[in-house]
């Protein structure tokens, strides 16, 4: 299943049924699961982790040294998932000593010459539309969708389930089932769509609507939603999941879009 111009490192750990194409560079500290798909042209870096029936196309680079000037050489990874897809020129850095591993989930989709800078999180089920750019520290909850160009600035959170337009400049955290939109990046509502695809009845989508109003629509601050909310709105484990997410928010989320922060 290895293409005889294909070169592997002889302290590679691969699975017998990998299949391997012609001008591939698998250097030695790589583990690739079975089932997997290997274009040619492909750069498999030490402290690649890669796990079962994964597909990786041709001009990809994984596990190349962090692009931080605090990088010493140390020792650490990247962990992709099983059945994850990585299209034409997607680069992964690994982690640093901050964190020790860059880790996409399974089931993910990372489009054309899209980039994960090192220590990032990616969870399962995200899909990185085409050059969607992934700076260091960044974590990214299951099932989020980023459109196609867009930049995520280091150490921003974005929730599980959210979606972020295409072209999007995402510099403050994101909370959880909604979608981003507009320029600057703004609340756009709740992603009913792609909850509905996903199982989400009615109702609960009708309360994760009736708690981000509270946050974005009724003219309270983040503390005093945040209260009426653990107050007033019935336990769910997607009212804590919010509520956890906005008061442990780093850089601070998105806004509602109002025309004094809207697009000139």
């Amino acid at each position: 299943m290895t293409h005889p111009y294909t070169y592997i490192d002889p302290n590679a750990t691969i699975a017998p049924n990998v299949k391997i194409d012609p001008f591939t560079v698998i250097h030695g500290d790589v583990h690739i699961g079975e089932g997997t798909w290997i274009g040619s042209n492909v750069t498999i870096m030490d402290g690649s982790r890669i796990g079962k029936n994964c597909r990786i196309f041709p001009g990809a680079v994984i596990s190349a040294v962090p692009q931080d000037l605090k990088f010493a050489g140390e020792k650490t990874i990247v962990e992709v998932g099983d059945n994850t897809t990585i299209r034409e020129f997607v680069t992964i850095n690994r982690g640093t000593d901050e964190r020790g591993k860059t880790n996409v989930g399974n089931n993910c989709l990372l489009m054309a010459y899209s980039h994960i800078a090192h220590d990032c999180s990616i969870g399962n089920n995200v899909i990185l539309s085409n050059s969607v750019q992934v700076a260091g520290h960044v974590n990214i909850g299951d099932w989020v969708v980023i459109g196609g160009v867009s930049a995520v600035h280091q150490f921003v959170q974005i929730g599980q389930h959210s979606f972020v337009a295409g072209g999007s400049l995402v510099s403050k955290d994101v909370p959880p089932y909604i979608k981003a939109i507009r320029n600057p990046l703004s609340y756009g509502g709740v992603n009913s769509v792609g909850l509905k695809r996903r199982g989400f009845t009615v109702n609960q989508i009708n309360h994760i609507l009736d708690i981000y109003r509270f946050i974005y629509n009724k003219g309270l601050n983040t503390s005093q939603a945040l209260e009426y909310i653990e107050e007033e709105v019935s336990a769910s484990d997607e009212r804590d999941e919010i509520v956890t997410f906005v008061r442990e928010s780093g850089r601070g989320i998105i806004k509602r879009f109002s025309k004094s922060n809207g697009e000139e």
